[in-house]
């Protein structure tokens, strides 16, 4: 690992970092388009890829599709990554940081996407690179696909699979995103839990009336839409909409979780009462359906004024796991809310294109594969989860393109993903270098290097 400790990732990474691709930006699509033909296609030349932008259906920011092909006896892995980032939030972060350049402090590299995804997707094309100079070769083929809208839904990226069935044809999907369970364990997830969300609403009236000359002869709209949220999920965060609640889990699943402990030190601290009742920690988040509410306005609570408000709004989050109709969810909410007397509350979609929620078998051979050539590598058994606790586009892999998938994080859960101050945990990448290098040696069908563990 001389390669990193001599600071080569670092220094690949910083002129990533510096670009601004904020994919919410409605200015950024020159930006996000400059990113993968100024970034990444050199890259990938310098590796041997043949590399193409493709449009996008949506007509967004178009899609990269690199191929290297070494022979057509050989096995293709498909991997997948996202320049785009969040919101920089330049103002919130800490003083003497700054989302556009890394700051290293210690084992920490601070900076706006090395954690989500620039970080990630920077360690496995070095591994590659790392493991063509030591051995000329691969012994399998490569195809990336790359996308500049992940943070945004992915728009497009399913009708775009469709369409390039067969350019993305491949034996296996390999790719890094979203975080480990902890900063020192390795870990593999095979899936993710599917994300629904919607807004619910509530217009009584066209103006606000005087607290004093009008409450108790007025219905109020923030206690109406308080009080539908405490019908569709109780205090302590258990769904009470029985068609929003999952099948039993899975045998060979709640295997793969029994020896799962999610937290992290410098994380927060894990609500023993919340959520599903009867479940681990483990099975709530990887496990089972959530609720939440991330976002609820009504008046004006930046300068609160005495008088009851009309109107009221929330923006609500459902995260999902295989078994689960998403194409119910919104018929189901509205059955409930009007079984429950409250037919005032407004229930609508607020994002173009729902992820399905995906798992791949825990005993699936590609999973005991990379599960083998990471332990050989670290000495760690690594966490085996059956799906990820948020979401990524992973239905598009599994279900248009019928691979199986299977998922190598590169960060931590305490690394600041979408908020101020987000990091790379310098161990963390430095490990997954050589897991990253280490499996693209194990994956050399031609069995040329024995059981040599690749480049330094």
């Amino acid at each position: 690992m001389r390669w990193f400790d001599d600071g080569n990732l670092l220094s690949l990474l910083r002129p990533r970092i510096a670009r601004r691709t904020e994919s919410q930006r409605a200015d950024s699509t020159a930006d996000l388009t400059a990113y993968l033909t100024e970034e990444i296609t050199p890259t990938l030349e310098a590796l041997g890829f043949v590399s193409r932008l493709v449009d996008n259906p949506t007509g967004g920011t178009p899609f990269l599709i690199a191929r290297r092909h070494e022979g057509d006896d050989l096995p293709t892995v498909l991997t997948y990554a996202h320049g785009d980032v969040i919101h920089g939030y330049d103002t919130q972060w800490r003083t003497g940081l700054s989302p556009w350049n890394i700051v290293v402090e210690g084992d920490r590299w601070y900076g706006r996407g090395t954690a989500d995804n620039k970080g990630q997707h920077t360690i496995n094309l070095a591994a590659l690179a790392q493991v063509l100079a030591y051995k000329g070769a691969l012994g399998f083929n490569v195809t990336l696909l790359m996308e500049m809208g992940e943070e945004i839904g992915s728009p497009g990226l399913r009708a775009f699979c469709e369409r390039e069935r067969t350019a993305l044809a491949a034996d296996v999907l390999i790719a890094s995103d979203g975080p480990r369970l902890s900063a020192g364990r390795p870990t593999l997830f095979l899936g993710s839990r599917g994300a629904f969300n919607f807004e619910l609403g509530v217009d009584l009236r066209a103006a606000a009336h005087h607290s004093g000359n009008w409450g108790g002869l007025l219905a109020n709209a923030g206690t109406v839409l308080a009080n539908a949220i405490a019908a569709l999920v109780d205090r302590r965060g258990r769904i009470l909409v029985s068609a929003l609640r999952p099948p039993p889990i899975p045998a060979s699943v709640a295997r793969a979780l029994a020896d799962i402990a999610p937290g992290e030190t410098g994380g927060p601290a894990i609500d023993a009462d919340w959520g599903e009742p009867g479940l681990t920690p483990a099975e709530r988040v990887f496990g089972w359906n959530t609720l939440e509410v991330l976002a609820f306005k009504t008046g004006n609570p930046e300068c609160p004024v005495n008088a009851i408000p009309p109107r009221a709004s929330a923006h609500m989050q459902f995260r999902f796991v295989v078994g689960c109709d998403v194409s119910t969810f919104a018929s189901a909410i509205r059955a409930h809310l009007d079984a429950n007397g409250f037919s005032s509350v407004s229930v609508s979609t607020s994002r173009a294109e729902t992820m399905a929620a995906t798992r791949l078998d825990p005993d699936h051979p590609w999973v005991k594969r990379v599960a083998a050539s990471i332990e050989r590598t670290t000495g760690i058994r690594p966490a085996i989860l059956p799906n990820l606790g948020g979401t990524l586009p992973n239905d598009c892999f599994a279900d248009v393109l019928g691979l199986p998938t299977v998922w190598i994080p590169h960060s931590y859960p305490a690394c600041a993903q979408h908020a101020p101050d987000e990091h790379l945990l310098a161990p963390v990448a430095r490990q997954g270098l050589a897991i990253m290098a280490g499996l693209f040696c194990d994956l050399d069908t031609r069995d040329i290097i024995g059981d040599e563990r690749g480049p330094s």
